[in-house]
């Protein structure tokens, strides 16, 4: 199965959470499983990066051109292949049509729009693919709250809640991931409007 994980690109995270991404990666290939992630080389991105490698995975990096002629950030050095596109919305694609499966573990803005993107997708039934949070020292659960009030106030449709796992626990996480899909799902029954 390749696995994308969309995380955070910063150096200067607290250690704790690039050694469980690191611990995640291992697992992952040595579970079989191959990597499709943003190319970076520093913070989480380069943390499952790692992972992978110690597991014998196989590493697919996906970055934009600017970032390596703007110097944006660091830029994983032992992908297996490492694919450049013109823009960020060229990237999220390549990355999304590349993967099975999607993990988001701690990040930023952009591992916020990454998830909501691929869930507003996957709330549309354009694609059937499992989405795991990998909720550390409950970093997303403000994010699990403030979903659950749309719920509550009917802005999302509580449906939705089956669309992704939030969990801290990794077996429960890859127990997710590699279940089968259920591709009875109806956008009627996800989405008003």
């Amino acid at each position: 199965m390749k696995i994308c994980i969309y995380g955070a690109a910063s150096p200067t995270i607290d250690r704790f959470y690039i050694q469980k991404v690191e611990e995640l990666g291992k697992i992952l290939a040595e579970r079989g499983h191959s990597l499709v992630f943003g190319g970076g080389g520093n913070g989480l991105m380069g943390a499952a990066a790692r992972g992978f490698r110690d597991g014998k995975g196989k590493i697919v990096g996906v970055i934009p051109k600017f970032f390596d002629e703007e110097g944006v950030e660091a830029i994983c050095d032992f992908c297996d292949d490492l694919i450049f596109t013109e823009n960020m919305r060229e990237r999220k694609q390549i990355m999304e049509d590349n993967s099975d499966a999607f993990i988001v573990v701690p990040g930023g803005i952009g591992t916020y729009e990454e998830f909501f993107e691929i869930l507003t997708l996957k709330q549309l039934c354009r694609h059937n693919k499992p989405i795991a949070i990998y909720n550390l020292l409950n970093y997303y659960d403000e994010l699990n709250a403030t979903m659950e009030k749309a719920m509550d106030k009917n802005f999302i449709k509580r449906s939705c809640s089956g669309l992704y796992e939030l969990t801290d626990d990794v077996d429960r996480l890859i127990s997710y991931i590699e279940r089968p899909a259920d591709d009875s799902r109806r956008v009627s029954e996800l989405k008003d409007g």
